[in-house]
């Protein structure tokens, strides 16, 4: 479903240019869930940013389903789900997660009735009515969540979706999301710095270099699927939970 093929990506254009991507390739299949690890700084965020179509690519090229389609293009392919859950604090939970059905052009009555019949899925039934402020962390992210799933895109991108939550909060959403991704499926790439994150929910992972960010190691995650919350607990698991954590510290030491 999506190959980058060669991407290269650099900020300015004189001396102090900063290259932030280098010949990154990478390919992520129908139906699967993949995973982006790396350094900070490494260019995670912009490798994504490059694929939902928010920036163009400086080399390379991006294909999806077998076509090049133009970074304006792509804006249509992807649904992004960003680190920060940006949801308007002047409007309800409800009409939050209907706004990307309505910007589509979907009448408001049937955007926020689709979107009503998914809130008890999705951890939100009885909250329709409330303000962002009123809800949790991990509720607000929920809300995020199913706003981009309602979307209707074959592809989520999720960049560090639980990176701000407590350490408790996270490892809940982490299991809600693996149980949850088992009902929904699609294919998604996620970036992540926690390696049991990334073990817990990917078929593979991407590891990425220090800057300028290139694709070093890739690690099959071969655990059972449905993954449930308890997949992450296995030997097996702890055994690529120990190994992604030696290649990314060792990426953190060469940078």
């Amino acid at each position: 479903m999506l190959h980058v093929e060669g991407v290269g990506k650099r900020f300015g254009s004189d001396e102090r240019a900063v290259v932030a991507l280098e010949d990154v390739s990478l390919s992520v299949a129908d139906g699967e869930f993949a995973a982006l690890v790396g350094p900070s700084g490494c260019g995670k965020t912009t490798l994504l940013n490059l694929i939902a179509g928010l920036e163009d690519v400086d080399e390379g090229r991006i294909v999806v389903d077998g076509e090049t389609p133009s970074a304006e293009d792509r804006l249509t392919r992807f649904g992004y789900m960003p680190q920060q859950d940006l949801l308007f604090p002047w409007r309800t939970v409800l009409e939050n997660v209907s706004l990307g059905l309505e910007v589509q052009g979907v009448p408001n009555r049937e955007a926020r009735s689709r979107a009503a019949e998914l809130f008890p899925q999705f951890g939100l039934g009885g909250f329709e009515d409330r303000r962002p402020h009123e809800l949790s962390g991990g509720m607000r992210q929920r809300a995020s969540f199913l706003r981009t799933y309602l979307l209707g895109r074959p592809f989520l991108l999720l960049d560090e979706p639980f990176g701000a939550l407590d350490a408790i909060t996270r490892g809940q959403l982490q299991a809600w999301l693996a149980e949850t991704w088992n009902r929904i499926g699609g294919s998604a790439l996620l970036v992540t710095h926690d390696p049991h994150e990334a073990v817990a929910l990917s078929d593979r992972i991407f590891v990425m270099s220090p800057r300028p960010g290139r694709i070093v190691n890739v690690l099959e995650v071969d655990l059972p699927r449905p993954r449930t919350a308890r997949a992450a607990e296995t030997e097996a698991a702890h055994r690529l939970i120990d190994a992604l954590r030696h290649e990314t510290e060792g990426a953190e030491a060469s940078s």
